[in-house]
């Protein structure tokens, strides 16, 4: 379905700027954005390298047993079936703690690592566990204790104050955490009710 929602949508722009005359400013556009979508997987690449590698580190020296130490009275709450001393729930850890500290970009291939091992527990491989929508849902409303990534960008466009977006950022983020993880939770349950039924 979002294959025929992003072709309507480049088709429709694409018709919109012929008919309007603004030809030349799409060819522009589409030019700039394929330039600016591989320096950005060159970034990515040297990111996920440096943050897989780190956490190999961080699993090796038991660093990774210590955060999920801490944050396993949370984590029980949102996945209530899973080991809370076993390596998927380390890699929900690392996660976490990269979304905490606002690493957007950090915690990307830690939550790659996550799905890959939530995946592996997955008993029906071609659909998403309850478990799995959970953690999407979690890491992609996260909530950011520090929000370095968005400071960072505000510092860079000549803000003196970068960081005044704390107090902003933590109801922000914990509303839509709270919300995102409520509808989920609730969303599994009814599909796991109608299942239960037929």
């Amino acid at each position: 379905m979002i294959n025929y929602i992003w072709a309507g949508m480049v088709i429709f722009s694409a018709i919109s700027a012929f008919f309007g005359g603004n030809a030349q400013a799409l060819s522009n556009a589409v030019i700039s954005a394929a330039s600016d979508a591989v320096n950005l997987c060159i970034r990515l690449g040297g990111t996920i390298c440096l943050w897989g590698g780190l956490m190999a580190v961080a699993e090796n020296s038991g660093l990774t047993a210590v955060i999920c130490r801490l944050l396993s009275p949370f984590l029980k709450l949102i996945f209530p079936k899973m080991d809370m001393r076993g390596e998927t729930a380390r890699a929900i850890s690392m996660n976490v703690t990269a979304n905490l500290l606002g690493l957007g970009n950090a915690a990307t291939p830690l939550g790659l690592e996550a799905m890959r091992r939530l995946q592996a527990e997955n008993p029906s491989k071609g659909k998403a566990s309850g478990d799995m929508i959970k953690f999407v849902v979690m890491n992609s409303a996260a909530f950011h204790l520090i929000p370095t990534t968005v400071a960072a960008l505000r510092q860079d466009y000549g803000c003196k104050t970068p960081f005044d977006i704390m107090p902003a950022s933590w109801i922000s983020s914990a509303a839509a955490l709270t919300v995102g993880l409520t509808a989920a939770i609730l969303m599994i349950k009814i599909s796991e009710g109608v299942k239960w039924k037929r």
